[in-house]
């Protein structure tokens, strides 16, 4: 997909889908990905809005290969989007060949979603290429907490269902902290990459654990505002670092008391005992203790959340916005231009089946 940006904005389609779930899978997976880098690349190439663009920007992982791809031997400033950390675990062994050999070391320009993101980019990132930290856009400016009295403790996680997202880990925790009683948990977010077998087993979980009258699989929410004012607690427990967290800046944004695990970018958010409650990562005993001190003490949710609010750093999708165009700026006189800026934005369309 390209966007050509001048004054108002232009779109067009052209390529092939890109199968979702690059990171792993086997072999003729990989080489199935690769093939359509190519043809995508190519095409990329070839499409007027880039040969007459001033900057290409890559709005994902799977675009920033084939736009580095595109782009050799071509004096075009490259900037890429940096949302997963650059690491095997997270891109895959072929993602992370492609992005440490490839695409890092062609990008003019480096946005990251977090400072963690960063550092694992920065050993293959030019010296002259410009490095910045944005978070990436989460609708924060409709963010705003609704303030409710309710006498049942809703603890909550939005995410999509994903094995290395930690449901499973939250499901234990929570019986582990309220093995009786009226507490609830909800769990949201749709399961987009072939994850449908592991939300069935979440909920064959909850109920092993004697728990499933009291947990809710919502799916996917469109409507974050309102599911985030009834929480009491949200929580993000990760079984890898997050690049970014987005659903931690819309738990801090909604004031609502936050967990989450001590790593990645979410730590760079949330200061422990302050504007919410940092604690061990992949530790089943540690997040159910942090869920019972919480659920003993509502001054101290009180509190967390208000100092979340006001966490510093917190950007509506403008202000993101805006720090995008001056990197882009930045990069593009750093390149030599000067004048308006025709800017092409690629991205891919990934298939769902």
């Amino acid at each position: 997909m390209f966007g050509s940006l001048p004054s108002s904005a232009h779109q067009w389609v052209r390529g092939v889908k890109q199968t979702a779930g690059g990171s792993t899978g086997s072999v003729f997976k990989a080489f199935d990905l690769g093939l359509r880098l190519l043809t995508q690349a190519v095409l990329t190439r070839s499409h007027p809005a880039v040969r007459h663009c001033d900057l290409v920007v890559a709005n994902t992982t799977r675009a920033a290969a084939y736009a580095a791809i595109a782009l050799q031997q071509s004096s075009k400033p490259l900037v890429v989007h940096l949302r997963d950390q650059v690491t095997i675990e997270s891109l895959g062994v072929f993602g992370f060949r492609l992005m440490t050999k490839l695409v890092l070391p062609r990008a003019d320009g480096i946005i990251a979603n977090s400072h963690s993101t960063l550092a694992t980019a920065s050993p293959y990132i030019r010296r002259d290429a410009l490095a910045r930290v944005i978070p990436s856009p989460a609708g924060l400016r409709t963010l705003r907490r609704v303030e409710h009295v309710q006498s049942t403790l809703r603890v909550g996680m939005l995410a999509r269902v994903d094995p290395w997202k930690g449901q499973m880990l939250l499901l234990e925790a929570f019986a582990q902290a309220f093995p009786g009683g009226t507490e609830r948990l909800e769990i949201a977010g749709g399961s987009p990459f072939f994850h449908d077998d592991f939300a069935v087993e979440l909920q064959t979980r909850a109920r092993v654990l004697g728990i499933g009258d009291r947990v809710s699989f919502l799916g996917y929410v469109d409507d974050v505002v309102s599911l985030l004012s009834r929480w009491d607690v949200a929580v993000q427990s990760s079984l890898r670092p997050e690049p970014l967290g987005q659903n931690v800046l819309q738990y801090l944004a909604a004031g609502t008391a936050t967990i989450v695990a001590d790593e990645g970018g979410p730590a760079e958010w949330v200061h422990h005992d302050v504007n919410g409650l940092r604690v061990h990562p992949r530790d089943v005993a540690a997040l159910a203790t942090a869920l019972r001190e919480l659920a003993a003490d509502p001054a101290k949710r009180r509190r967390l959340g208000a100092a979340a609010q006001r966490t510093a750093g917190l950007l509506d999708d403008h202000s993101i916005a805006q720090a995008h165009a001056q990197a882009y700026g930045d990069v593009l006189r750093q390149a030599g231009g000067a004048g308006r800026i025709a800017m092409s934005v690629v991205s891919p369309i990934v298939a769902a089946a």
